[in-house]
């Protein structure tokens, strides 16, 4: 019995002794890691008009009782939107405008690290218009040139950067059934429906000369 004791504790011994050694391996390649992304992340806030916020990846040490598969640290993102403010959590500290642009450089950032060759960006202008909105649609037509990017979207300015154009509208039926219909927009569509996004149910003829604009410009 003390013998098999005595083994099994040895291998317990061996056993913490690897996961300690591949687990610090990992905090290191993470401490490297998060150098990269917050390099890169940062490069990508002022053409969001973020010019004074700041991103930080931050780890942290675990207790021994708390270390497990994710290894020795806690990791979070962190940001500062002004000068002499403390960073805090990504999501508590930026508003919901903010939120959707710092999610985009986070993206952004992740996409040239690990390239996939389409991303999907859901309402990411939420919260924010006019040039700020322009600016998001900007940095979208850009990452675009690189992969293909599929993006969900309610802002005239996001909408007229793309280059093709799906109208997804909703319907309810009889019954009360709603059903979802999805429309490729030729040219006069496309300058129908950002007028329609920038002017709401009644479309002028300065909303379509102000798309006009807009897809022009893009």
């Amino acid at each position: 019995r003390g013998a098999a004791r005595g083994g099994r504790a040895a291998a317990e011994a061996a056993a913490r002794e690897a996961y300690v050694a591949a687990a610090q391996a990992l905090s290191r390649a993470r401490a490297r890691a998060a150098a990269r992304l917050d390099r890169a992340v940062n490069a990508e806030l002022p053409p969001l008009r973020l010019d004074k916020a700041r991103f930080r990846t931050r780890i942290d040490p675990l207790d021994e009782p708390d270390w497990g598969e994710s290894g020795l640290d806690r990791v979070a993102f962190e940001v500062t939107t002004n000068p002499g403010m403390p960073p805090g959590p990504l999501a508590r500290i930026a508003s919901g405008g903010e939120l959707s642009r710092f999610m985009l450089a986070l993206r952004v950032a992740l996409a040239a690290a690990d390239p996939v060759p389409t991303l999907v960006f859901d309402e990411v202008d939420s919260g924010i218009g006019g040039a700020t909105a322009a600016a998001v649609g900007e940095r979208l037509a850009r990452l675009a040139e690189r992969v293909q990017v599929l993006v969900v979207t309610h802002s005239p300015q996001v909408a007229a950067r793309g280059r093709w154009h799906w109208r997804v509208a909703k319907a309810a039926r009889k019954g009360a059934v709603v059903t979802t219909s999805v429309e490729a927009l030729d040219e006069a569509g496309r300058r129908e429906e950002v007028a329609r996004m920038l002017s709401g149910a009644t479309v002028t003829d300065e909303a379509r000369a102000a798309a006009e604009r807009l897809l022009a410009a893009s």
